[in-house]
């Protein structure tokens, strides 16, 4: 058996609680997390995420930076764990993070950067509606696991295997609540316009997903117009002080 497959407990692992309160606790301690609660990444729970994982679990898919660590599918099991993914969330974290690894993002750019901005993830196709990820009312808020966890699991890798933490890594001035979890489907159903990933040349049924560096998410309100092209007014002077920041994308082997 290679070692790219080798089983977990054979290689270098770190022993720690698994109690989840000292879990957590070993985790602030050691610098590891977001500050919020943990699940322990045993061995038999990132075997578990391991298994909806096609890869060699040890050939890193891409290099997180600034910190350039190697992510490996192992590595982000572990994170995915933590976060609080189930198993089937897993193709999903890795095509985002295979997406941020494509030299058009400049992850590096993004993580080091002053500015709030952060990765948002957008999911389209089947998958994303099997996942139930949310794309309606307060998709960018509290609610379903799958939104919370896919994106809590991408930002635990930029922190742990990218080294983005405060001040040493990530120099956001004052950051955004974004990164602690940004991802969401996009609303095909009610759209009226194609999936942005048919758009995109994707083949219709296909799940992708989509990384822009984005800021949170902004507010357009307007209490005084009539009319639609009043609206619409509204709606490009807020558009036209936005930064466009070019996305890319990853389809689901």
């Amino acid at each position: 058996m290679t070692n790219q497959n080798r089983p977990i407990e054979q290689l270098p692992c770190i022993e720690a609680p698994d109690d989840i309160e000292a879990a957590y606790a070993f985790c602030e301690q050691s610098g590891f997390g977001d500050g919020l609660p943990i699940i322990p990444p045993t061995v038999e729970r990132v075997e578990r995420m391991l298994m909806f994982c096609d890869r060699p679990r040890n050939e890193p898919i891409m290099t997180v930076a600034p910190g350039y660590g190697e992510a490996t599918p192992l590595r982000i099991a572990a994170n995915a764990v933590m976060a609080g993914c189930r198993p089937e969330y897993f193709p999903i974290v890795m095509l985002s993070m295979e997406a941020m690894g494509d030299e058009a993002y400049n992850l590096y750019g993004v993580q080091a950067t002053t500015h709030p901005c952060t990765p948002l993830i957008i999911v389209n196709g089947p998958v994303g509606r099997e996942l139930e990820i949310n794309s309606g009312y307060r998709a960018f808020g509290a609610g379903p696991r799958s939104n919370a966890s896919i994106g809590r699991a991408v930002h635990l890798c930029l922190l742990n295997i990218g080294g983005a933490k405060p001040g040493a890594g990530d120099m956001a001035t004052a950051g955004t609540p974004a990164k602690y979890s940004y991802c969401a489907a996009e609303n095909e159903a009610e759209s009226p316009w194609e999936p942005f990933n048919i758009e995109e040349g994707f083949p219709p049924g296909s799940t992708t997903v989509t990384v822009v560096a984005a800021e949170g998410p902004h507010n357009v309100n307007d209490h005084e117009s009539t009319s639609a092209e009043g609206i619409l007014k509204t709606m490009a002077g807020t558009v036209a002080i936005t930064a466009p920041i070019m996305p890319t994308m990853r389809r689901a082997r």
